[in-house]
């Protein structure tokens, strides 16, 4: 499945998605227009690197692609006006197997890069991890 968004206003946050087993899939992306920093949650049970998070600015400029593995979460926040992503997956969209963490999840400590000015009300309402989630098994 290919999927393409758009992003009108800086500062916007998306995210943090994933799709649960066995619908987990695996996703390869890019920006083609504007800048994003780009945010990746390790949510795989048993990982050495669980609930730890990574983020890197993709842009048109620089052409860099992330490589988003299975029992990862994704977000990104965009840095411009009109930013847009090509996402490539390994597995067709299925509702009801998502799964979401909320991008200012205390547990997570993600570190935007500008103030956070607009999120979706459905990724407001992700819940919250506490230390008894153990991870995703895949």
């Amino acid at each position: 499945q290919i999927n393409h968004s758009f992003t009108n206003d800086a500062g916007t946050v998306r995210g943090m998605h994933y799709q649960l087993p066995p619908f987990a899939e695996i996703k390869l992306l890019r920006c083609i227009a504007g800048a994003v920093f780009d945010v990746v949650v390790d949510l795989r049970e048993g990982s050495a690197t669980r609930l730890e998070w990574f983020g890197v600015e993709l842009s048109s400029v620089n052409q860099k692609m992330l490589y988003i593995p299975e029992g990862f979460a994704h977000g990104f926040q965009s840095l411009q006006q009109g930013t847009e992503l090509i996402y490539h997956h390994s597995a067709v969209y299925m509702p009801g197997s998502e799964g979401g963490l909320r991008f200012d999840d205390p547990l997570l400590k993600i570190t935007w890069p500008a103030p956070v000015k607009l999120v979706s009300a459905r990724d407001r309402q992700h819940p919250l991890l506490d230390l008894t989630f153990t991870g995703i098994k895949l």
